[in-house]
């Protein structure tokens, strides 16, 4: 939905917004960064392999991607609420089906499949829908910042609370509460019912102005328009990048840590604080992205990330190099989020903004799978890390390289000649 229509049809409140789509993606990406620590107690109790539950946590991320091109269409057709209300069920009996199922199989059923699809109508494509159309473009790269940090601030906030539930509970038990609480999406939705999708006639007779082209144009022919643009491409190869690195230290650090004979509590605290840190360094990609070039803050983002995972590697581990890892890791973890969404809004516009999110987070989360299951897969191979990390830091040089040539200017499309009267 472009400009023209978001001025002319009635607003949510930023603060209204910013709040609402602070708490899904909290609640949202809270849950989903602590399935780290649910490898090692349900892989002994359960006497299956790290394969099998790192091909689940593949399969999920796998099945995000996938399903989010799909959930984006239906929250640029019939708004976010319906989508996130439906995620947020579809979350609660994943969790659930986590928690009972009897074989590798049925985990990666319900924690491969359907909570894929629970996180592709939950978290930022559907919530940066809301907020690009609802924020002025001004302050958009700043909006999506703040809602990118309130994820953070989740992964942060919930792992402790999900490690303390697994210590106090028992891993099965734990996942019951989650699923209870992640019901809480649903009035939190009904915060982001925008009006114009609040009775489908309305969106009908709101939906395209006559005259712009942005606003007639149908999903197929935005998709087609999106992939003949090369610097598109280029922001999903990054964001393969950004899936890959951030999922295998998030699924994976907790046992490599175990490995090492490190304390229970310094992966907790580890995932924590890359949680607590990205918080400042979402919020400040959003913010600089309002003034400087945001192919340059992603290039940088993706250059560092490679430069503090060799670093890390050279240096000796101890609980004080895993938290200085975990802290400046963090600064660089999903700050790529709202200059790559903020981005897309600025090449093409936000009415199919939802989609086309999904579309280069589709990318995100076929690197998500790589990472995770090479994790899994290399180490019961290996009995080592090693490889994965060295592929880390590979693809986040060719990455870094890849995000200079993108071209931010919005795209000029002809102007649709009116029917005479």
């Amino acid at each position: 939905m472009s400009s023209s229509i978001s001025q002319s049809l009635p607003q949510l409140s930023m603060k209204q917004v910013l709040l609402c789509g602070a708490m899904v993606v909290t609640l949202s990406m809270g849950v989903r960064h602590g399935f780290g620590l649910w490898l090692q107690p349900i892989t002994s109790e359960m006497d299956w392999t790290r394969q099998n539950f790192s091909i689940a946590l593949a399969i999920q991320n796998l099945a995000w991607g996938l399903f989010g091109v799909f959930v984006g269409m239906a929250a640029d057709r019939f708004g976010a609420f319906k989508v996130l209300a439906a995620g947020a069920v579809c979350y609660s009996v994943g969790l659930l089906g986590m928690a009972y199922a009897p074989t590798p199989f049925w985990f990666a059923m319900f924690t491969g499949v359907l909570l894929g699809l629970a996180q592709a109508g939950t978290t930022y494509a559907v919530v940066y829908g809301v907020v690009g159309r609802q924020i002025p473009a001004e302050k958009r790269s700043w909006a999506m910042g703040v809602t990118a940090a309130a994820g953070s601030f989740g992964q942060f906030l919930m792992l402790p609370l999900e490690g303390g539930l697994i210590n106090a509970l028992g891993w099965q038990s734990a996942l019951l509460v989650l699923a209870a609480a992640m019901l809480g999406i649903v009035p939190l939705a009904l915060g982001l019912r925008e009006p114009q999708f609040a009775k489908a006639s309305k969106r009908s007779a709101a939906a395209a102005p006559v005259g712009n082209p942005a606003d007639i144009q149908t999903a197929r022919q935005a998709m087609k328009e999106a992939f003949s643009q090369p610097s598109f491409l280029l922001l999903a190869a990054g964001y393969f990048v950004c899936g890959f690195q951030v999922v295998f230290i998030g699924v994976h650090m907790p046992s490599y840590l175990r490995d090492y004979n490190m304390p229970a509590y310094v992966a907790t605290y580890s995932l924590a604080l890359i949680g607590l840190f990205n918080v400042f360094g979402t919020y400040l990609a959003g913010w600089l992205g309002q003034s400087m070039e945001r192919r340059k803050i992603l290039s940088f983002i993706y250059f560092a990330r490679a430069v503090v995972i060799a670093v890390f590697l050279l240096a000796p581990l101890t609980q004080a190099s895993v938290y200085i890892f975990s802290a400046v890791m963090g600064t660089l973890w999903l700050s790529t989020v709202p200059p790559t969404n903020a981005t897309v809004a600025q090449i093409f516009g936000v009415r199919h903004l939802s989609m086309l999110s999904g579309v280069v987070f589709f990318g995100h989360q076929v690197g998500s799978f790589m990472g995770v299951w090479l994790g899994g897969y290399l180490y019961d191979r290996t009995g080592s890390y090693d490889v994965v990390w060295y592929i880390a830091i590979a693809l986040g040089i060719l990455a870094g390289l890849v995000n200079i040539p993108v071209n931010e200017k919005p795209l000029v499309r002809k102007p649709v000649l009116q029917p005479a009267m």
